[in-house]
């Protein structure tokens, strides 16, 4: 069957969502294009907010995040139009107490940008997508990128080839904005090995690691306002910035950029996964040889499936004989979008057939070994961006939660293989009651650190008292919304997480754009975590926290969740 053949028998995500939602899987309308009404219309249903800056564009839209599970249906919408109309705004904001949220691309599960449920009446969405996107490189060993925060990695890495410069490592969605990858500390997979010798340069914890340099809006007591900052890396406070979660409003950066590199990547679909995952000191084709060998892997594996999608890169200066070449990212088509019969089995699971999960899941890495083979993208080959990059906004949305596990490079195995051991025990457990509450896959990506004087909220954060500690094991594992028991079975599997990779070992930090906190009522709603476990789990959590209050003591860059979280 031809890939373009495939095509025509498949089904868009919108059509899968729109067909199941009767079953209870989805509303579709939650992913149509969010409506915008413009101030002063007649079909607006909210009272204008008194005293509006003149001249920047304000609508009345819905805010929805990538999995549905937070979404806001009428809330006001600023288009800033320079970084001098968001100093506009948060002065604006500050006279009449009023909050700014900076509005990107919402492919997050967190609610940083807005917690469901949350009182909106006096909050004031921030586009940056439309015109807060300028990108300048600038040359060199390494050269360095000037991008304002609206821009998107699609559109940062695209001016980066045409300059022979790229990112080591980089998320695998591209359309996401550079903002919102910082704000969280966003990252890759690929740690350099033993023997290589990255471009000046290179990066291989978070992207935010990377800044030099950013401007953000920030408060002015000696002009009794808000204005635009530039800090430096020579400036402490830089470091609190890096890694904000929303609690600032940053409008440009600089980051270093290396010589770009030809990636190869070779996806294996023939590994059982007890290998994969196996112990350590098992030998064979483990998750931690590929680590070993080339630095850059991950693994995707269903539940309820024997062998795991591997995609693992490697340097290759030259194209190998029988890979492909990729002249654009986004070569795996078939992994963003979704079948008829996966659709069918969708709508059942929804509406109370959790049996049929394992059919399911079987499927859906059948059409991974299927579609590698029909579109030949099993040994692909090209510039960096075009085989990091993979996953489209096209792909079926789900829920997700997130940890990075800091161990030594020598226990990456042994955190992988107790990981797996613990969810399949506990999926056995669910199941012989009767239960699924997982039907999307776990994730499994590797990086390095981020250094002591980065980043001071990155998950990624070396510590300082525990150098070996030099590898970040990222564990995320997926379902999908509204999945009958997925709640408590992600609430027992985050709290053996926090447990477990502790001592001389290892630790543990949420992924901040995931879900964490879990309790019954879902994430972010277990107290003890949000206000003790994760700040404890960060060496300089207290400095982070005053440096951004000092900078907006009137909290105009806040939510009401990040008024528990960094108080």
């Amino acid at each position: 069957m031809s890939d373009e053949s495939a095509r025509h028998h498949s089904l868009t995500r919108r059509s899968l969502l729109g067909g199941a939602a009767a079953a209870g899987l989805a509303a579709a309308a939650g992913l149509r294009p969010a409506y915008r009404i413009p101030a002063g219309s007649a079909a607006a249903t909210l009272a204008p907010p008194p005293d509006f800056p003149a001249g920047i564009p304000l609508a009345q839209q819905a805010f929805r995040n990538w999995s549905l599970e937070i979404v806001v249906e009428n809330v006001w919408t600023a288009t800033a139009r320079t970084p001098d109309d968001v100093v506009a705004l948060a002065n604006w904001a500050h006279q009449h107490g009023y909050r700014l949220r900076a509005r990107g691309k919402g492919h997050t599960w967190s609610p940083l940008v807005l917690p469901a449920g949350a009182d909106t009446s006096r909050t004031v969405l921030v586009d940056t997508t439309t015109h807060l996107t300028a990108v300048s490189v600038r040359g060199g060993s390494p050269g360095s990128v000037t991008a304002q925060t609206g821009a998107t990695l699609d559109t940062l890495l695209a001016r980066l080839e045409e300059s022979g410069l790229g990112l080591a490592t980089t998320t695998a969605p591209g359309d996401l904005t550079l903002g919102g990858v910082l704000a969280i500390g966003g990252h890759g997979t690929g740690v350099p090995t033993a023997t290589e010798n990255p471009p000046a340069g290179s990066g291989f914890g978070t992207l935010s690691a990377l800044v030099t340099s950013l401007t953000a809006v920030v408060w002015s007591a000696a002009d009794g306002r808000y204005v635009l900052k530039t800090f430096t890396r020579g400036d402490a406070d830089l470091r609190a910035f890096l890694v904000h979660l929303g609690r600032a409003f940053v409008t440009e950066v600089t980051m270093t950029a290396a010589a770009n590199t030809r990636i190869r990547c070779q996806n294996w679909y023939d590994v059982n996964v007890a290998t994969v995952f196996g112990p350590p000191g098992t030998g064979g084709r483990t998750l931690g040889s590929y680590v070993d060998r080339t630095g850059r892997v991950e693994a995707i594996w269903f539940p309820f499936t024997d062998v795991p999608w591997l995609k693992v890169w490697s340097v290759a200066p030259d194209k190998p004989l029988f890979a492909k070449q990729l002249d654009g990212p986004y070569a795996y088509t078939f992994a963003n979008r979704v079948t008829e019969d996966m659709s069918k089995l969708l709508g059942q699971i929804a509406a109370g057939g959790g049996d049929k999960t394992p059919v399911f899941t079987k499927l859906a890495m059948s059409i991974v070994g299927s579609g590698l083979i029909v579109t030949g993208t099993w040994d692909v080959w090209g510039w960096s961006k075009n085989s990091l990059l993979y996953v489209e906004p096209t792909t079926l949305r789900i829920v997700e939660a997130g940890w990075a596990v800091l161990t030594s490079r020598a226990n990456v195995q042994r955190v992988v293989h107790e990981f797996h051991a613990r969810y399949q025990s506990l999926l056995t457990t669910y199941q012989n009651r009767g239960s699924y509450p997982v039907n999307g896959p776990i994730e499994l990506r590797i990086t390095g650190t981020d250094p002591a004087d980065g980043p001071l909220l990155s998950p990624a954060r070396v510590r300082p008292d525990h150098p070996e500690w030099d590898t970040v094991v990222w564990l995320d594992f997926a379902t999908y919304p509204g999945t009958p028991g997925a709640t408590p079975f992600f609430r027992e599997l985050e709290q053996w997480i926090w447990q477990n990779y502790t001592g001389s070992y290892a630790t543990v930090r949420p992924e901040w754009s995931k879900g964490w906190a879990y309790t019954d009522g879902g994430p972010w709603t277990d107290s003890s975590v949000v206000g003790g476990t994760v700040p404890a789990a960060f060496d300089n959590w207290r400095t982070a926290r005053e440096t951004l209050n000092s900078y907006d003591p009137s909290r105009v860059f806040s939510n009401a969740f990040l008024d528990t979280l960094l108080p």
